[in-house]
């Protein structure tokens, strides 16, 4: 019998053999909850992969540990809000530390282990296939720290005042069918006015405020109930609990102002002045302090100016991308940022599914509620989203005029020019033109010449 051939196992080939190592003094971490695992290279410690817990000196321990190891910079993934301490300590500590999206370093199927996706991190990391995922200066993440809980608490606000048109409709007070807001001026003063002991419908439709469009007939018709004690008691405690997050939301405020004046002022304080007087009185959520002029100091433009654009979405995209627009090379990349640009599935040169990337993201967010505004705009931007709009739907055309104000901030913030609105009828002048031209190119593509009549040619009857 001949003897069987002894079957030889196949190495794998290495996926990194022939790339030129650009970080070599790389590390790697794998941020969890409770532990970090932490990786550098072989030659540099006996145990080149250690745990250390989530504590603060042991952060410090392991900043230590990575200064003895020679370590230059750092890359770890964005889990949660579970990095921000150790990205913080890393920093003061004067490393280069490299916050990558998750998604970019998925392992190996089957292989999922922390001290692994350390390894992996440091190993990408020390071969420069990673990317830095943006992160503002620390004034603008304080800044945006103070706004995302000022909007926090105008959310729990909203949900109390749910709570009192609940507790209303269940005493069939039907207020809310002849007023558009209940927490606005005389739906609250109708609810105090309840909870204090009142209860004749005419005197409580006496505190009608005078831009109301319903007569005081129609409200105090609307204010005979039944007056459960139980209904009562939870209408005081929700209106007592939304009193406390409108004062937890002027100390926002005020915070939020004196942070602002940190900032640099780039632009003179005469023409702020003279912006702040063509601008319209702001209504809704807005501070108390006057937030269009801060924001016009600190950016050098008036992004309110753009049409759809208030002071609180300006102050969110602030907030939000920052004041340095040198982080994206153009802006089709800052678009791309947002998710507000096309991200096809194609495989085998055919489209399997049109659409935009998954983000989440605040400033896109904000983006798309300013572009939804323009439904009544009387301006270009205006006419621009009603025509997209009946050709492509709502959806998409809020995505395409999401897409289109975000080309105009990056160019307003990058270029310190301002945004001149000029008109609908511009705007649909250049459209015919647009339209013509195109209609010329498909005549000249048949032989054919456009003649231009000054009369509609009648259609002959059959």
């Amino acid at each position: 019998m001949s003897e069987r051939k002894k079957s030889t196992k196949k190495l794998k080939k290495d996926p990194f053999a022939g790339l030129p190592p650009l970080n070599l003094n790389a590390a790697g971490i794998d941020i969890g909850n409770a532990d970090h695992y932490v990786a550098v290279p072989a030659d540099r410690d006996s145990k080149p992969v250690r745990k250390f817990d989530c504590f603060t000196a042991d952060l410090r321990r392991l900043a230590d540990w990575l200064e003895r190891c020679g370590i230059e910079t750092v890359a770890m993934e964005s889990t949660g809000v579970y990095w921000i301490p150790l990205f913080q300590i890393l920093e003061e500590r004067g490393f280069d530390v490299k916050l990558v999206n998750a998604r970019h370093v998925k392992n190996l199927p089957g292989r999922k282990t922390d001290m692994l996706d350390c390894q992996w991190l440091q190993k990408l990391h020390t071969f420069g296939l990673l990317n830095n995922s943006f992160r503002p200066t620390d004034q603008i993440c304080i800044l945006r720290s103070y706004w995302r809980q000022r909007e926090n608490l105008i959310a729990a606000a909203s949900t109390c005042v749910q709570h009192m048109q609940k507790a209303l409709t269940e005493m069939n007070i039907q207020l809310a069918n002849v007023i558009s807001d209940l927490s606005g001026y005389t739906g609250l003063a109708i609810v105090r006015a309840i909870l204090k002991g009142e209860r004749d419908p005419q005197k409580l439709a006496e505190l009608r405020h005078e831009r109301i469009q319903a007569t005081k007939e129609e409200i105090a018709k609307s204010l005979e109930g039944n007056w459960r004690e139980e209904l009562l008691f939870n209408l005081r405690q929700s209106l007592e609990i939304y009193d406390l997050y409108q004062q937890k939301i002027d100390d926002c405020d005020r915070q939020i102002n004196r942070h602002m004046q940190t900032f640099q002022s780039k632009v003179d304080q005469t023409v702020i002045g003279t912006a702040s007087k063509k601008r319209k009185k702001a209504s809704g959520n807005v501070p108390h302090f006057d937030l269009p002029s801060e924001l016009h100091r600190i950016t050098g433009v008036d992004l309110t100016r753009i049409n759809g654009i208030n002071a609180v979405t300006a102050q969110t995209i602030i907030s939000e991308i920052g004041l340095d627009m040198t982080k994206w090379k153009t802006e089709k990349n800052f678009a791309s940022w947002l998710g507000l640009c096309p991200d096809n599935t194609i495989s085998g040169g055919k489209v399997l599914k049109r659409g935009t990337r998954k983000v989440i993201n605040r400033a896109a967010v904000a983006l798309r509620m300013a572009a939804h505004a323009l439904l009544r705009s009387k301006s270009a931007l205006g006419s621009n989203y009603r025509r997209l709009r009946t050709r492509l739907g709502a959806p998409k055309a809020i995505t395409a005029m999401a897409h289109k104000l975000a080309r105009l901030v990056y160019r307003m913030l990058k270029y310190g020019s301002d945004y001149v609105d000029k008109g609908i009828a511009h705007y649909e002048a250049k459209y015919q033109q647009t339209k013509l031209a195109w209609l010329k190119k498909k005549a000249a593509e048949l032989n054919m010449t456009l003649i231009a009549t000054t009369t509609r040619p009648r259609l002959s009857s059959i």
